[in-house]
């Protein structure tokens, strides 16, 4: 007898459900088989390129090799040979941990460029649907305005929904860096905003170098909005998960290790990057000195002193925040434990006041945001605890001047 699983009819039926799925996907998103027949991402075709090319008699170094043997390689070019290279493979360079930061930003916003006459092009393709060219239009809108001079982009993918950072001050100079990890429905879309702009990554950054600046102008800092990883696209089964943010852990350990001189650096993680910076904690070099969370569905521990690193662990949640509804626990990989600002936690909690919810952490004038730069800028004297005591501050000192109103 024949199965049911190997049936005739059972297989008329999963064909017919795979075509229903392929025309739900083409509807909803506007993307036609023209966008897949690209066989290889564009920044993967500019890093086969240089594994494969040559410059000056002599094969080019390994883009996987270290930061510091890429810095290397570098510091032995003059100035025009640098450029060169950032023209010829403007992708594999503005990504390449190693790379001098200048040619990075250089080297993107010719990458830019070029994935923007893309985008112009399909706004115009007949073959997409009216969606499919809404967004090559939005997209096209994005890179015009990330390609600004005054834009300093340290990384950029176009890539499926496209993963951008950019850098908010001096890298180079900075005795300080805050790195800024978000949360779900990140892209290059979703990257900055204007309306609730300091619910997107960009709005976050500028408004924590600004509150930085204020609380400690001596000290020179430089901020970055960290959208290069693959964020869960809304509150499904991947932002349950670990699985984008294990992705996300390794690539933020690259970008720490590849950061020039040797500047304490302070991560601050938003909602589901709370979950990227948890991952990350025990692979993260010793410079990383604070680990901030706000908003968080839980670190995938269950303590802070599992997290493996020497860095301090702060937390604060705002009293409206909804994530709080999120059931604390880790079982069978859904989940992501703890709630850090529990007091069996360990970590060290502040306070969130006039937040606003989930989305507020970074608006001007809040506790959590005056708290965000006491510890971008190593002023840990000056943050407040979510108590009326000084519990958060315990063992700290200040390393830096700062005043706060």
């Amino acid at each position: 007898m024949t199965s049911f699983d190997t049936s005739p009819q059972l297989n008329v039926w999963r064909a017919l459900l795979a075509l229903a799925v392929v025309f739900v996907m083409l509807a909803t998103t506007g993307w036609t088989a023209l966008r897949n027949q690209r066989t290889t991402p564009a920044l993967q075709a500019s890093l086969s390129a240089w594994e494969h090319g040559r410059f000056a008699g002599r094969p080019l170094p390994d883009p996987d090799a270290s930061p510091a043997r890429l810095a290397y390689f570098f510091a032995t070019l003059n100035a025009q040979q640098q450029l060169s290279l950032a023209r010829r493979y403007p992708l594999a360079v503005g990504n390449m941990n190693g790379a001098p930061v200048e040619l990075r930003y250089r080297a993107n916003r010719v990458a830019l460029g070029q994935a923007r006459r893309v985008e112009r092009k399909r706004m115009h393709d007949t073959r997409l649907t009216p969606e499919g060219q809404r967004e090559a239009e939005r997209r096209m809108h994005r890179y015009e305005s990330l390609m600004r001079h005054d834009r300093k982009i340290l990384a950029f993918d176009p890539e499926g929904s496209g993963r951008v950072a950019e850098v908010f001050g001096n890298l180079g100079r900075a005795e300080r860096v805050s790195v800024i990890v978000p949360g779900v429905d990140t892209d290059v879309l979703t990257f900055q905003r204007t309306a609730r702009k300091y619910t997107a990554p960009v709005g976050m950054a500028k408004a924590l170098y600004a509150a930085e600046r204020a609380v400690s102008p001596s000290t020179p800092t430089a901020v970055i909005a960290w959208a290069d990883y693959t964020a869960p696209g809304g509150l499904g089964l991947d932002s349950a998960t670990a699985m984008r943010a294990r992705d996300g852990a390794v690539r933020l350990d690259a970008l720490v290790r590849a950061l020039p001189g040797d500047s304490a650096v302070s991560l601050f993680c938003h909602s589901y990057g709370s979950v990227v910076c948890g991952v990350a904690a025990d692979r993260l070099p010793e410079r990383v000195a604070d680990i901030a969370v706000a908003g968080s569905p839980g670190m995938r521990v269950a303590k802070a002193s599992h997290l493996g690193t020497s860095a301090h662990v702060w937390a604060m949640r705002d009293a409206d925040d909804w994530i709080q509804d999120v059931p604390y626990l880790e079982l069978g990989g859904l989940g992501h434990g703890a709630d850090p600002v529990s007091s069996g936690f360990g970590a060290r909690v502040l306070s969130a006041r006039d937040a606003k919810g989930h989305g507020g952490y970074f608006e001007p004038g809040t506790d959590s945001l005056l708290n965000f730069a006491g510890i971008g800028v190593g002023a840990y004297r000056s943050v407040r605890c979510a108590g009326e005591d000084a519990a958060c501050r315990e063992g700290l000192s200040g390393t830096a001047t700062a005043g706060r109103a």
